[in-house]
């Protein structure tokens, strides 16, 4: 069997050929505002191991190095791509069509988390990125 996702309207589909390496919640603002939600649900994998099927994703510069990909059609997060590791690719964990098998595995950019969101998980936290603490 075959892990697929894609975006909301079905557009843009794609297909993995591995588990993801790691997975996160990012509490960033550029994430609480891409997606509307108080995190984003990430998930990285080798970019080999992504297929793309259907319409092509539509990417924009949040920054210098940072590409978001989403569907041009219904708007949907997708995807989050560093231009300074380019064999990398990290898609949103809810964008698979069964996304009850991958749990994040720690928090990070805390620091900007909201108030009002209480979390419960036993997740390391970290203020910034993992690798800044």
């Amino acid at each position: 069997m075959t892990t697929q996702g894609g975006c909301h309207c079905g557009n843009i589909r794609y297909q993995l050929s591995a588990d993801p390496f790691d997975a996160d919640y990012c509490h960033c603002l550029d994430c609480q505002k891409t997606t509307g939600a108080p995190f984003g649900a990430w998930m990285d994998f080798k970019v080999d191991e992504i297929t793309w099927l259907g319409a092509p994703i539509k990417e924009y510069a949040s920054s210098d190095s940072i590409r978001r990909g989403f569907c041009p059609d219904c708007g949907c997060t997708l995807s989050y791509r560093s231009t300074q590791y380019p064999d990398y690719l990290t898609l949103s964990i809810c964008s698979l069509d069964d996304a009850s098998g991958i749990s994040p595995k720690y928090h990070i950019h805390t620091q900007r988390q909201q108030p009002w969101l209480k979390i419960s998980d036993n997740c390391p936290r970290y203020l910034r990125c993992r690798s800044e603490g």
